[in-house]
């Protein structure tokens, strides 16, 4: 048997050292703390218990051992004993397997089972288990994160598993599903022209916690903070998991895109009161989690806050949390290399101890001031599930904020509700109206018309109203304000006018998405239709009909192209590919007047549906028509000085492709543009040259 060291308090989790494993966490509430070895993540028992010594083991709250000949690949948990009384926010229980919070493998037994952290008794040979890792052996070959401006990025959010599982993504059957999978379509990713990736969550999540017989394919409910997840690995082995994300991060960086990571820090897959125990709840449950009071005695501590929406909230203020997120944050940039965040529910850690918003949140600030991360991209879902909604004053200089005004405003304009022209034309212009106070520059805007949370493009010109009946929740799921609109049929149709319609909607949605100020962000498959079959909250459906079906890239070839288009447009636009020009120097540069139809009388009543712009700068104007009315429409034409050339048609979405985009044709002589209904327009002139 190995012998036993005293081991120290730093640095937290399985730490390698020349002689063995230093093995540290924290609790300070806890009683006794047992080390568990394990040959193998089924063994329905430990091959070997280390009890940890109060005084040889245990320096103020936290408990350590080094155990020596451990090695990379050894097998590890916790069991944790101390009172359970929950009104006090107290919930040991030494049956349970309990997770290294610090633990950068987790290995999952065939037999996992959710049920038995939760039911009484020992849950073995069904918990996940801990994996000591050795990252000091990885061959990153010179990589290094990207660091793309802001002012050059286009965002395409993705799920790891639904890119390549489709039979249709032509990768190996092992392959599919899996971050190497992934790599096998970096290809279609650079010929799309999207510079970073966003990928919905990859930290090692619990894919049971979904309603009986479905699974969780989101992600969105993390046990591990530091564990990539392991139904993303192609191979068996835990430690070729390490490997496996470290490849395709230095396969994405070798073709110029960045790696973002969609992160969860706001609550865990422990549930509520009645949820499972992993990890944190069988530490030191008051600490990692805002606990609730009870009306009628503000000493029980029996129930969680849930501002999460998910049954619980982290208590991201708490400092033993604090580091723990932060030290989570730099563990992936400088050890995997990722390039950014998108912070899901950011809102949520705004909030103290007891759920109240801070001005000044501790952890925010510590994201904020980090040097580690100050190359890193930061963008906060700028809202919780509780009615905090921060979108335009969220914290901070170096977050960026996704626009869920821009969403739900350019969705309304384009469907022709009443009263948004006005409204949309400062979408257009980066939101001016959320973010000038500021002081910020529009790079401020993530803008998107669809994310992973909602109706895909497809579905939104295609549904009304949610279909979530799949989910077994009887529709409730999911939000009801899509602002959607099904252009006369709900759901699949062969009517001919309609899809017609439908793609012309897409493609207005996607050039305004593409070429408005701010930062784009596109959502896996909506180049090609992707559709859920209008379920706006397909959490739980990891299906063959909510993967990515590549077939549809064939048919769905002129949008596809169009797509191109656009983005190779955004990319030529002027100064974007000067690194130190932002766009708000862009526009500052440059001359906005606004038209209606005709030039210089804008209108802005609540019964316009149409907005024409002109931005003008020394080596080349601008001319943007947005027809969201259900009748064509003429727009004059502005007249471009002697030294320009003559108009010429960029984007006419009304036409088909490939008509829609590319040279188009020469205006000279034209005086009015008729735009077609629900149509969008792009016209330019450049200065000639011999000028």
């Amino acid at each position: 048997m190995s012998p036993l060291g005293n081991g120290t308090s730093y640095p937290l989790g399985a730490t390698i050292t020349p002689s063995g494993v230093n093995f540290s966490i924290h609790s300070k509430s806890c009683t006794s703390m047992e080390l568990l070895l394990f040959d193998s993540v089924d063994d329905a028992k430990p091959t070997r218990v280390i009890q940890l010594d109060e005084d040889r083991n245990h320096t103020f709250h936290y408990w350590h051992v080094l155990v020596e000949g451990v090695r990379a690949g050894q097998k590890y948990a916790y069991r944790a004993d101390g009172p359970f009384l929950p009104s006090h926010g107290l919930r040991f229980d030494k049956t349970k397997i309990l997770l290294d919070p610090y633990g950068r493998v987790v290995d999952v037994p065939d037999d996992y089972r959710r049920e038995a952290a939760i039911e009484p008794g020992e849950n073995t040979p069904y918990a996940m288990k801990s994996v000591v890792a050795d990252l000091s052996t990885y061959d990153w070959e010179g990589d290094l994160p990207l660091r793309h401006p802001f002012n050059k990025t286009i965002i395409y959010e993705m799920h790891v598993g639904g890119f390549t599982k489709h039979p249709s993504a032509n990768v190996l059957p092992e392959l599919r599903g899996t971050f190497s999978g992934l790599v096998e379509k970096i290809p279609y990713l650079q010929d799309l022209g999207i510079t970073a990736v966003e990928l919905l969550p990859v930290f090692q999540f619990d894919p049971q916690e979904a309603p009986a017989g479905l699974t969780n394919y989101w992600g969105y409910n993390p046990v591990s903070f530091f564990a990539p997840h392991s139904g993303y690995g192609a191979s068996k082995s835990p430690l070729q998991l390490l490997d496996e994300f470290r490849d395709m991060v230095k396969a994405l960086h070798r073709a110029n895109i960045e790696v973002l990571l969609d992160v969860v820090y706001n609550h865990t897959a422990e549930g509520g009161e009645n949820g499972p125990t992993f990890c944190f709840k069988g530490l030191e449950n008051s600490a990692y989690y805002i606990l609730d009071r009870n009306p009628a005695s503000r000493h029980d501590r029996s129930r969680y806050a849930n501002f999460s929406g998910c049954g619980n909230t982290l208590n991201g203020n708490h400092a033993i949390v604090r580091r723990m997120i932060l030290s989570s944050l730099r563990y992936w940039v400088e050890e995997m290399h990722v390039d950014g965040f998108r912070f899901d529910l950011a809102s949520v850690l705004s909030r103290d101890e007891n759920g109240c918003p801070q001005a000044s949140p501790p952890i925010l600030w510590d994201i904020e001031t980090d040097p580690v991360l100050s190359g890193t991209k930061l963008i906060a879902e700028a809202w919780d599930a509780s009615g905090l909604y921060q979108v335009g004053s969220f914290f901070g200089d170096h977050w960026k904020e996704w626009n869920g005004r821009f969403r739900d405003d350019v969705r309304s304009f384009v469907k022709s509700d009443a009263g948004y022209a006005g409204v949309f034309s400062k979408r257009l212009l980066a939101s001016p109206d959320l973010y000038e106070h500021q002081d910020r520059e529009p790079e401020q805007s993530i803008n998107f018309v669809t994310s992973h949370d909602g109706f895909t493009l497809n579905d939104l010109v295609s549904y009304n109203v949610k279909h979530n009946e799949a989910n077994l929740e009887d529709n409730r799921d999911g939000c009801n304000a899509n602002y959607s609109w099904n252009c006369g049929v709900e759901g699949p149709t062969e009517d001919p006018q309609i899809e017609k319609l439908r793609a012309k909607q897409i493609k207005n949605f996607l050039t305004i998405n593409l070429l408005a100020f701010g930062v784009p962000m596109l959502v896996m498959g909506d180049e090609m239709r992707r559709s859920q079959n209008g379920n706006n909250n397909s959490y739980c459906q990891d299906t063959e009909w909510n993967w990515l079906d590549w077939s549809l890239l064939k048919k769905q070839a002129g949008l596809h192209r169009f797509v191109k288009g656009l983005i190779k447009y955004r990319k030529n636009l002027p100064l974007r590919s000067k690194q130190d020009i932002s766009l708000n120097d862009v526009l500052t540069r440059s001359r906005v007047r606004w038209h209606g139809s005709e030039l210089g009388k804008p209108d802005w009543g609540s019964e316009s549906r149409s907005v024409a712009l002109t931005i003008e700068r020394p080596e080349k104007w601008f001319y943007l028509i947005f027809n969201a009315f259900w009748e064509p429409m003429e727009f004059q034409i502005p007249i471009v000085p002697d030294a320009f050339e003559p108009w010429n048609r960029v984007v006419d979405t009304d036409l088909p492709s490939p008509h829609d985009i590319g040279p188009g044709e020469s205006l000279a002589g034209c005086d009015f543009y008729r735009v077609q209904d629900r149509s969008t327009v792009i016209l330019t002139s450049v200065q000639k040259e011999d000028t």
